[in-house]
């Protein structure tokens, strides 16, 4: 297995930002912001919560998935995403902070790819929305360098031993989107269906495409 893991990179970020951790200060200090706005009555914890879960899990990861899809369902473009993501998302409508540098990383059988930011949580907003909580622990950023193999099992997917698994280190210069394997059995389906089939996951690379099995084309 390789990695591509650079401890002397730079890490450019929002001045207040700190290095995460579980509990780190960054934790803490927008914990403690949450409790003041709530006391106060300025907002509804359970209107934050839906907020940050729908950024999280649905409107950025919306757009990765349209990404993939057209990936899978057009070669021209598959191809100009793998010379020039940045340009190639664009034409899609997708971009801004967060994204101003990306790179496609297209898994195959014989190589996967996962990403981390080890310093931090660089993560691409504009594709993937807010960065989830594991992506962002100390836990899953020392692990997933030393250990791929396990932080996958971790995340219930067993590659063949033959596959070498590739760790990507973010910076702030780049950001990179994972192209995940097409699922077996999706030929005939629309890009819209095939959307469907990209979880989050599978474009960090802790996951894989979801099956065909429930799709209708």
């Amino acid at each position: 297995m390789s990695h591509d893991h650079d401890h002397g990179h730079r890490h450019d970020h929002d001045p207040d930002e700190q290095p995460d951790n579980s509990l780190g200060p960054m934790d803490v200090r927008v914990r403690a912001l949450e409790t003041v706005l709530t006391q106060k009555g300025y907002v509804e914890r359970a209107a934050l919560d839906a907020l940050v879960e729908t950024y999280e899990t649905r409107i950025g990861p919306r757009n990765g998935a349209r990404v993939v899809a057209r990936a899978w369902s057009d070669p021209a473009y598959f191809e100009w995403l793998c010379q020039d993501a940045t340009s190639a998302i664009a034409a899609l409508g997708y971009g801004g902070r967060q994204g101003e540098q990306m790179v496609a990383l297209a898994n195959t059988p014989k190589q996967h790819n996962m990403v981390v930011c080890t310093l931090c949580s660089c993560y691409p907003w504009p594709v993937l929305g807010l960065p989830p909580t594991w992506y962002k622990s100390a836990p899953y950023r020392a692990r997933v360098v030393r250990d791929p193999r396990g932080v996958l099992a971790d995340f219930g997917v067993e590659l063949p031993k033959e596959t070498a698994i590739r760790v990507w280190d973010s910076t702030a210069e780049v950001r990179y989107l994972v192209i995940p394997l097409r699922p077996i059995g999706s030929e005939s389906l629309s890009e819209d269906r095939l959307a469907e089939l990209v979880t989050r996951d599978s474009m960090i690379g802790t996951g894989l495409a979801r099956p065909v099995a429930g799709v209708q084309a």
